[in-house]
């Protein structure tokens, strides 16, 4: 909820800018009309979830939506807040991510399963859907971190598995995306994907998503595309990986080698 003179003006200017009335507005928000009168004569608060509709439709980002005085911006300065809206590199403007706590009010591990997975490209921000996920904690983890675990479903990521467990870092700032790395990458379109990434956002505005496993082929997603970012941390899996044939090959060959030189010793020892 909010309690914000600048959005009632924000909100009344923007839907004149666009010269649509309030009945249009309300259908494409999905909501009455009576509602939109409300907002706007700040006699009631939209949701998070209508509020995040509002940033959405308007290209404004939720921290100018809420503290800027938008009626007195020059035309080509709103111009540039539309264009590069989706694109906070940084997290410089309001990322809501919406989590949960404990009773000793530390955050918790929210477990996003397979099931969960389809709907979480929308529910990601609501607390309500947030609220409802199991939750979990790792001691040995920072505290002043935000983490959160995601299902793993196919065979592209390796040794990660079907229906593994791969917790991630909330990464605020994601001009800080190594290549090379693993990430789960939350998108609008493709949901929740587990990939190494490549940083190609300063030159291609993209990111780069590759496999482990070489049958499938890498892919870009465009930066606008990308609603979360987290940082891989570690996973867990009920299977054990493949052993690394190459590693142990060389230490059945340092091995058998020992074996031999002790043999040529005791023979000449004798």
């Amino acid at each position: 909820m909010i309690k914000n003179k600048n959005f009632s003006n924000n909100l009344k200017f923007l839907r004149k800018r666009k010269g649509i009335s309030q009945d249009d507005l309300a259908v494409i928000l999905e909501i009455k009309r009576t509602s939109i009168s409300g907002y706007e004569n700040g006699t009631s608060e939209p949701p998070l979830k209508t509020l995040l509709k509002i940033s959405d439709y308007f290209h404004i980002g939720l921290d100018n939506l809420l503290r800027s005085n938008l009626s007195i911006w020059q035309e080509l300065k709103l111009q540039e807040e539309e264009k590069s809206f989706g694109t906070d590199l940084e997290g410089k403007k309001i990322r809501i991510l919406a989590t949960t706590v404990g009773e000793d009010n530390e955050e918790n591990i929210e477990l996003v399963p397979e099931k969960a997975k389809a709907g979480y490209s929308t529910g990601y921000a609501d607390p309500e859907y947030i609220k409802v996920l199991s939750t979990f904690r790792m001691p040995f983890l920072d505290r002043n971190k935000k983490y959160r675990s995601f299902q793993i479903s196919g065979d592209s990521m390796p040794p990660v598995g079907e229906g593994s467990w791969v917790t991630g870092e909330y990464l605020q700032n994601w001009k800080r995306i190594k290549d090379g790395s693993p990430y789960i990458i939350i998108t609008k379109n493709d949901g929740i994907v587990f990939k190494v990434a490549y940083n190609k956002i300063e030159t291609r505005g993209t990111l780069l998503l590759c496999s482990t496993n070489t049958f499938y082929e890498p892919y870009e997603v465009k930066v606008e595309e990308v609603l979360e970012v987290w940082k891989f941390v570690n996973y867990i899996s009920a299977e054990l990986p493949e052993p690394n044939l190459p590693k142990d090959t060389l230490t059945n060959t340092v091995y058998e080698l020992q074996r031999e030189i002790s043999e040529i010793k005791s023979k000449m020892g004798r």
